[in-house]
């Protein structure tokens, strides 16, 4: 299983509570943040790595997350002008991105501010930072809640949240716009997610948290496509089985590395999620239930029994579940899925339906750079109306490549794979987002 169906834990992820390093002194605060971050996590890969030895359990990433740093900023940019306070900002930007270096994890999330109901200078001058943090360090991830189901959601943030990626994008042109997959915009933001870029270390976390994330897809295929004389009923079963054991290993992995950390352990993620590597496609899994190419009718359906299966299994193999624990279907990271947006099975519309039965959202989904700042903002939007309806965590990432036009191909290299370039619906909502202000959270007694 482990090394025919490529099962590997995708992520171990340390949360590190910086609330203890906020300081007057500006200068004193970022010396802080540096040794908190390297003293807590200096062993971090050390131990990840033995453990993979002693198991036989590859673990793909390493992965750090830090309090939401606008918490930080409060104090920080007080009395400050934008241009100062901004700049700031991005000198914490380069501080956790200079620790994330030295302890040698490739990505460090918790670049973030939770806003679903408004904003604050800490809050503004980060957001305002992202396009110029994203595009000068490499290894810090950004996310920014700007909505939930109990209190509704934030359009002005929408729309500002609009012109940020856009701004990304373009500083980051010489690489199709890739700091844009550093970003993530979400609704109920869980606070224990060990994937980016949508990692943080939340408010109610301990002071070092050790959060996993599954993999197991090509686990799952395989049962999927040994399993087509079986009714739904039964696959559903056979999924449910499989689930239990590859979050078992996850639980067993993180338990063991969270003790030689001296860190507490959290939870396991349960979303199967996908890499550019064949055979780890969840696309792949769909189609293997009947269906042509994923996005073709019946593809909600299948995500649907998909992820329920998985939780059921799941659920029964680990104390604590959390994170977004869902499918992960993100476009260019998954080569079913571009191959299905090649064929035009696969569209945004298609993709936003099938994420109301998953827990992830749009993600990596790669539009015309001249997209506007409105129609991204109206995206967004659509994805976070899903996620307040429905009670579930949601996110968008997507990426206005610049210079680059529906059916154009672009490569990020690595894990963030490459795609072609989706179209986006023509027709304008510059005057629905310009309305600003907020919607409301929906009545829950009335559900219908």
């Amino acid at each position: 299983m482990i090394h025919l169906n490529k099962l590997n834990i995708r992520t171990v992820t340390l949360g590190i509570n910086l609330l203890d390093c906020v300081d007057r002194d500006y200068d004193a605060m970022k010396s802080r943040i540096y040794s908190k971050v390297t003293t807590v996590a200096e062993h971090l890969l050390d131990e990840a790595k033995d453990v993979e030895y002693r198991y036989g359990i590859p673990i793909v990433n390493k992965r750090l997350s830090v309090t939401p740093v606008a918490l930080l900023l409060e104090s920080a940019v007080a009395g400050l002008t934008p241009d100062e306070a901004v700049s700031r900002a991005i000198g914490i930007a380069e501080t956790l991105n200079r620790a994330a270096e030295k302890v040698g994890v490739d990505y460090l999330g918790g670049y973030g501010a939770i806003v679903q109901k408004g904003w604050t200078g800490g809050d503004i001058a980060l957001i305002n930072s992202i396009p110029k943090a994203l595009s000068s360090t490499e290894r810090v991830c950004s996310c920014v809640n700007i909505a939930e189901s109990r209190t509704g959601i934030n359009v002005d943030a929408a729309l500002k949240m609009g012109e940020v990626i856009h701004e990304t994008a373009e500083l980051t042109k010489s690489r199709n716009g890739v700091g844009c997959a550093k970003l993530g915009v979400y609704i109920n933001a869980p606070p224990d997610t060990p994937f980016m870029p949508g990692a943080y270390h939340g408010v109610g976390e301990a002071e070092a948290t050790l959060n996993v994330g599954i993999s197991g897809p090509g686990v799952i295929r395989v049962i999927v496509e040994k399993s087509e004389d079986l009714d739904f009923r039964a696959l559903a079963e056979k999924i449910k089985r499989a689930s239990f054991k590859i979050t078992r290993v996850g639980e067993l992995i993180g338990r063991e590395v969270a003790k030689r950390l001296n860190a507490k352990f959290g939870i396991v993620d349960l979303s199967l999620a996908p890499t550019p590597a064949e055979g780890e496609s969840i696309a792949n899994i769909i189609e293997a239930m009947g269906i042509d190419y994923c996005g073709a009718p019946g593809s909600t359906a299948a995500l649907a029994l998909l992820t329920d299966a998985v939780k059921k299994g799941g659920s029964m193999a680990t104390s604590f579940v959390g994170g977004m624990s869902g499918a992960f279907i993100p476009v260019s990271e998954d080569s079913g899925m571009v191959e299905a947006a090649e064929k035009g099975a696969l569209s945004i519309e298609k993709l936003e339906a099938m994420t109301s039965v998953c827990s992830v959202g749009l993600d990596m989904v790669t539009i015309p750079g001249d997209t506007s700042v409105e129609t991204i903002a109206a995206i967004i939007l659509d994805e976070m109306a899903i996620g307040m309806i429905n009670n579930k965590p949601l996110g968008v990432r997507i990426i206005p490549v610049p210079g680059k036009k529906a059916g154009d191909h672009v490569d990020f290299g690595g894990l963030l794979g490459s795609s072609v370039v989706m179209p986006v619906n023509r027709f304008s909502s510059a005057r629905f987002v310009r309305r600003g202000g907020q919607i409301p959270s929906p009545i829950r007694s009335l559900t219908g």
